[in-house]
């Protein structure tokens, strides 16, 4: 990522799990599992709405749900198929392999192949733990290290919280670490690339 594109980020850095924003503001980021609602019983509806509702309005703070599509590209694992296929000494096994090879193949061809990520985006800023006066004071400079540990640590509060709340309606969760964070936000800028896969070289540069 180029610098003249950077300068249009809102983003200043990613450290220690968490996203520093170039208004002094800071955000962490839970990945979520998705359920089946259709396949629930009617009693199992009714409790995880039950339990959604009471999560949602236990809430004090704001957050943000997300949800990415984001298309696959499955030739390296029809390539894999293949080299099995080519491996296989049975013969059975090897003609049951190129079968399902070309049932995958046949399977997506024309449509794209996409898979759906959840995330819940959790804030917190300066003017809540430093005083209003004070935080609109250090409003658009840079979070010092003092001030990010205290911010860090009410985030951190508000993100075990959340996952607590999410788990009661029958959800897996996980903060997202600083790897997974750049690629979650490198992979938003550059869904073409993304689509061929995540190339952990370009860390260095992100981190910067």
């Amino acid at each position: 990522m180029d610098s003249a594109t950077q300068e249009f980020l809102e983003i200043k850095n990613i450290r220690e799990g968490v996203v520093v924003l170039k208004n002094g503001g800071i955000r962490g980021v839970l990945m979520v599992s998705s359920l089946n609602f259709a396949l629930k019983s009617s009693e199992e509806q009714s409790s995880i709405i039950y339990a959604f509702q009471s999560f949602l309005n236990s809430l004090d703070f704001s957050c943000q749900i997300i949800i990415q599509s984001r298309n696959i590209n499955i030739t390296p694992y029809l390539d894999t198929i293949k080299k099995l296929e080519e491996n296989q000494t049975n013969e059975l096994l090897k003609t049951q392999t190129a079968s399902y090879h070309d049932f995958i193949k046949n399977l997506v061809a024309g449509d794209s192949v996409m898979t759906k990520s959840f995330y819940v985006v959790v804030p917190y800023t300066l003017t809540e733990i430093l005083g209003v006066g004070k935080g609109l004071m250090g409003k658009n400079q840079p979070i010092g290290d003092e001030d990010f540990e205290k911010c860090k640590n009410q985030l951190w509060q508000r993100l075990e919280f959340l996952a607590m709340g999410l788990k009661r309606c029958g959800l897996d969760v996980i903060p997202l670490t600083t790897p997974e964070l750049i690629e979650l936000y490198w992979s938003l800028h550059h869904p073409s690339e993304a689509e061929q896969g995540y190339y952990p070289e370009i860390l260095p540069e992100l981190l910067k």
